[in-house]
Formats: C-alpha cells, sequence, structure tokens
C-alpha cells in the first residue's frame, strides 16, 4: 500500500489479527447475523487488514456495514442490508451457477459463491458463479486467494458503486470495479494481483480524507471532469453525490485512461450483465460480483505449472532494481510481507478507529479491551 495510506508508527495502536477478528465477529452477531456470515464477514475484512490492504478493511468498510446493519434493524430490513438473507442459486447450468444475494452483505455471501465455483471447477475443470442482489463484498484478493488455496487459479471481480468519469465526460457512469487474479506457487509467496479498473480504489479517496493527506496527481477529477494534475486536498463536500469524480485508471487519455475505462465496463459486463442485474446507474437490485476458477490439474500437470511461475517470478523478483528502487515486486509478495510483519507484531490502527470502536462495543456491549 501507498506509505501515504500508512498511519504514522508513533500514532498507531497495535492488535493483533484474531484479537480484532473476535471483536468483529462479536458485534456482528449482535447485530443479529449468523455465525456463519458473521464468521464470513470477520474473515474477509482482518484478511484485508493483515495484508495491508487497509482501504477495504477494519478501518474503512465495519462502521459503513454496521450502520447499514443497524439502520435494517430499526426498520425490519427495508433500509440497509439484511441481516438474514435467504441466498439461493437461481439458475445452474453445468460449470455456470447465477445467485440471488437476497440483499445480503456481499461479503456473508460472497464466499458461498466462491466456493461454489471451486466445486464446478473441480467436477469441469473451470467453474464460473455470478452473485447479484447483495452488498459490498470487501476485498476481492479474498475470494481470488480462496482458489489459491485448493492449487486453482482464481478470479474475482465486481461491480462497485458508481464513481468514476469515462474519458472525455463529466459525469460518474462507471463502477470502480476492482478484478483479483490468484494463482498459486510452490516456493514463492503466491502471485495475487488486486486492483480496481480506476486510478485509485474509492475507499482510498475516503481513507486520504481521513488521514489530511492530499491525492496525488491524475486520481480526480472537478466537477466538469477535468482531471486535477497535481497534488491536492480532496474539496470538500456535504452531499454524497458531490464527491469528486475518480479518473479511470491510467488517468488521463494521454496516459491510458481509455483502457481502464475499457476495462471497467468489460468487468461491469461480466457482472451486472451477465447477472441480468443491469449495468453501472442502471444496475436493478445492488451489486453484483463474479467468480471465475480455474482447476489447473485440467490443462496441464500441476507441479510443472507451479514449477514454471515460481520460476518466472523469481527471474522478476531478482531483476536488476531501477535507479531509486532497492527492489522489484511482483503482485502479492508486498502483501504477503505485510502479513507476516502485521502477523507478528498486530495491525496499526488509526486512534479515531480505535475510538470507534470503544464506542460501538460499549453501545453493543462487546468486549474490547484496547
Amino acid at each position: 500500500m501507498l506509505e501515504r495510506f500508512h498511519v504514522p508508527t508513533d500514532k498507531a495502536i497495535f492488535i493483533k489479527p484474531d484479537e480484532i477478528k473476535k471483536v468483529v465477529y462479536d458485534l456482528f452477531i449482535k447485530l443479529g447475523l449468523s455465525s456463519e456470515h458473521s464468521s464470513n464477514i470477520s474473515d474477509v475484512l482482518t484478511y484485508a487488514d493483515k495484508r495491508g490492504i487497509d482501504s477495504h478493511g477494519v478501518s474503512n468498510m465495519l462502521r459503513m456495514y454496521v450502520k447499514s446493519f443497524m439502520e435494517s434493524k430499526k426498520n425490519n430490513s427495508k433500509n440497509g442490508l439484511k441481516i438474514d438473507p435467504k441466498w439461493k442459486i437461481v439458475r445452474d447450468f453445468g460449470a455456470i451457477s447465477t445467485i440471488d444475494g437476497d440483499g445480503g452483505l456481499g461479503c456473508a455471501i460472497a464466499p458461498h459463491a466462491m466456493r461454489e465455483a471451486i466445486n464446478k471447477a473441480k467436477k469441469f475443470g473451470v467453474g464460473s458463479v455470478t452473485l447479484f442482489n447483495s452488498g459490498h463484498f470487501g476485498a476481492a484478493a479474498y475470494y481470488a486467494n480462496m482458489a489459491v488455496e485448493e492449487n486453482m487459479i482464481g478470479l474475482a471481480t465486481t461491480g462497485g458503486g458508481v464513481g468514476v468519469v469515462p474519458t472525455f465526460s463529466s459525469e460518474k457512469l462507471v463502477g470502480l470495479n476492482p478484478l483479483a487474479f490468484g494463482v498459486p506457487t510452490k516456493i514463492n509467496p503466491s502471485f495475487i494481483f488486486d486492483a480496481s479498473m480506476s486510478s485509485v480504489a474509492g475507499n482510498k479517496i475516503e481513507l486520504a480524507k481521513r488521514l489530511g493527506v492530499d491525492v496525488m496527481p491524475g486520481w480526480i477529477s472537478d466537477k466538469d471532469g477535468t482531471p486535477i494534475m497535481e497534488d491536492a486536498q480532496i474539496p470538500s463536500y456535504e452531499n454524497p453525490n458531490d464527491k469528486p469524480g475518480i479518473l479511470p485508471l491510467g488517468g488521463t487519455r494521454e496516459i491510458g485512461s481509455h483502457k481502464g475505462f475499457g476495462l471497467a465496463v468489460i468487468l461491469e459486463i461480466l457482472c451486472g450483465g451477465l447477472s441480468n442485474n443491469g449495468l453501472g446507474p442502471l444496475r436493478k437490485k445492488n451489486t453484483a460480483h463474479h467468480f471465475t476458477v480455474y482447476n489447473i490439474e485440467a490443462f496441464g500437470d500441476l507441479d510443472e505449472f507451479m514449477s514454471d511461475v515460481d520460476e518466472y517470478l523469481t527471474k522478476i523478483k531478482d531483476s536488476k532494481p531501477a535507479p531509486g528502487f532497492e527492489e522489484v515486486l511482483y503482485a502479492g509478495l508486498p502483501e504477503s510481507n505485510e502479513e507476516k510483519e502485521r502477523s507478528e507484531n498486530g495491525i496499526p490502527y488509526h486512534p479515531e478507529v480505535v475510538e470507534w470502536f470503544r464506542s460501538i462495543t460499549s453501545e453493543l456491549k462487546v468486549d474490547f479491551n484496547f
């Protein structure tokens, strides 16, 4: 993760992953969720925090989830996320399934969808599942890693929000649409790519706002759609609809924003299109996600495949760094290093996040002794 998004060490409060996971689990139990769904959500959030994906972990996402579930309890699920969604497979065709999430939180239900794709890949060689009518599913890498743990290749993507302005447009019409792709290895840390098709993940904008740091050139546009090409504070806004538009991956047309924009539309089609849920601002029922798993042994020898991948990744990381850089990294290597560090020393949380925890755990009568 970019250094500007890390909590300064002198301010951070360190909590071990298992300890924060237990607190998060207990919060969702108190809110009325099932043990299975509480376990899924706490696992997804803690995975992100352990790997240094702070924009999709406890700090950024938990309070949003809790707020929505509390709203749901007050209004008997008429507003907010459903506390006890009755998700179901609505279409099943060989290696393919479509799941209706019944308005539940994505990271409560999406692990079931990825497990369905894995099981189909074991049977058919490839498994592909779309999940619609659900909420935010957390870090896409979590689901790709589920397949990696089965020695398979995993792909996960989601049609998230409509915060991105298409190239040359002034309107926010495209989702940030992150894509994760995970590949197992024998020696090196697994290759796990996870990135939005926007210039920056939307949650990092909120993180920058909390930490009071500038956003970088080419990340956001002004209200007219013009890219802001210098370090800048996030413009103030009261109405969420007035949030600055996020630029597609590439930032400007001259350096490839049309590519990020095009890829985002492709992923929107895989998620919302294939599930008949609609695309972009025309989505019909909440958010849609897409999962595909490749059973490597259906294509060739697994050991040889992993050896080839290991050899290539070693070649990459052992290559000569450019001037000013100490090492060459591939997707998944920095996160693996971060996971080792945080598993041993704890996850660094901003004091404001810990203060929120103290407040919400007190309100819901959950133990939190930090």
